[in-house]
C-alpha cells in the first residue's frame, strides 16, 4: 500500500487466543492479531488454513468454541442480536463473489443497507448510490443496469461501492480479486486503496493472490493449519525467515508445505 502504516494505537479489532473446532477438525487454533485504525491487514493462506472461518468469527457469523474477540475494545463474543446490530454498522463488506442481487439494478445493490438497515428513502439512496458508483470509477448510467449486463470485473467495482455506501469504519474484503484476469486485478486493488484511504477506514483482507497482498496491505498475517505462523509489514515479507511463508509467496510446490495429491 503506497500509504506508510499507521502507529499502532489502541487496536480497532483485537482477537485473543481465538479457536474454532468443527467436530474434531480444529480450524483456528488459537489466534492473536491486533489491527490498528487505519490500517490495511492482508490474510494470507492456502484453501483450508482457515481465512474464511477467522473472518466469519469477527463479523459474528460465527461463534468461536474460545477466546475474545474486541471491536473499538468492546468484546463481541456472545454478544445478545441487539449489540450485534449496532457494531455491525460499523462494518461493510465486499465479498468473494461479488454477490449482487440479479433482479436488482445496479443502484439498487448499491443503496440495499442505505435503505433496508438506515432506513434512508430510495430518492435519497439512489443518490449515494450514484456518489459511490462514481467512486469507483462507474458512471451514473450504470446504475440502471442489471448485474447479468455487466462483466465481471465491473461487477466486483459495483460490490465495492455497495461495501462503501454506509461509509464503514471497518472494511472486510473477502478474495477481493478472485476470477479477474491480472490488469482487472490491479485496478480493483488501486480501488480498494482509495477507497479505504479516503474512508479512513481500518480494513482486514483475506486472500491467496500475493499480487493484491502486496499492494492493499500495511501488514501480512499469514495462516497455516490454524495458526498465525508470521505477520508483519509487508516490506519484510521477502526475508521472513519462515520456511512456510517463503514456499508460500513464491509459489514453489517443493517446502514444507504439503499438498495431497493423488497419484494413479
Amino acid at each position: 500500500m503506497n500509504a506508510d502504516a499507521p502507529q499502532m494505537a489502541a487496536a480497532k479489532i483485537s482477537l485473543r487466543d481465538v479457536a474454532k473446532s468443527f467436530g474434531p477438525k480444529k480450524v483456528l487454533q488459537g489466534i492473536d492479531l491486533d489491527v490498528a485504525p487505519g490500517e490495511s491487514m492482508v490474510v494470507i493462506g492456502g484453501s483450508g488454513s482457515g481465512k474464511s472461518v477467522l473472518l466469519k468469527c469477527i463479523l459474528g457469523l460465527m461463534a468461536p468454541n474460545r477466546g475474545s474477540i474486541r471491536v473499538d475494545g468492546e468484546e463481541t463474543v456472545d454478544f445478545n442480536d441487539r449489540s450485534r446490530a449496532r457494531v455491525m454498522r460499523k462494518f461493510g463488506m465486499l465479498f468473494q463473489g461479488g454477490a449482487l442481487f440479479d433482479s436488482l439494478r445496479v443502484w439498487e445493490n448499491v443503496a440495499f443497507g442505505p435503505i433496508q438497515s438506515d432506513g434512508m428513502r430510495p430518492e435519497q439512496a439512489r443518490e449515494v448510490a450514484i456518489a459511490k458508483l462514481g467512486a469507483v470509477g462507474l458512471g451514473p448510467e450504470i446504475g440502471e443496469l442489471f448485474p447479468s449486463e455487466l462483466s465481471g470485473g465491473m461487477q466486483k467495482r459495483v460490490a465495492l461501492a455497495r461495501a462503501i455506501a454506509r461509509e464503514p469504519e471497518i472494511i472486510f474484503f473477502d478474495e477481493p480479486t478472485t476470477g479477474l484476469d491480472p490488469i482487472m486485478a490491479d485496478v480493483i486493488n488501486d480501488l480498494i486503496v482509495k477507497c479505504v484511504s479516503d474512508l479512513g477506514a481500518t480494513a482486514v483482507s483475506i486472500t491467496h493472490d500475493m499480487a493484491s497482498a502486496r499492494k492493499i496491505g500495511h501488514r501480512i498475517g499469514m495462516l497455516y493449519e490454524g495458526r498465525l505462523i508470521w505477520q508483519g509489514p509487508v516490506a519484510d515479507i521477502d526475508h521472513s525467515g519462515n520456511a512456510h511463508v517463503d514456499q508460500f509467496i513464491h509459489g514453489r510446490a517443493e517446502g514444507p508445505i504439503r499438498m495431497q495429491v493423488r497419484k494413479f
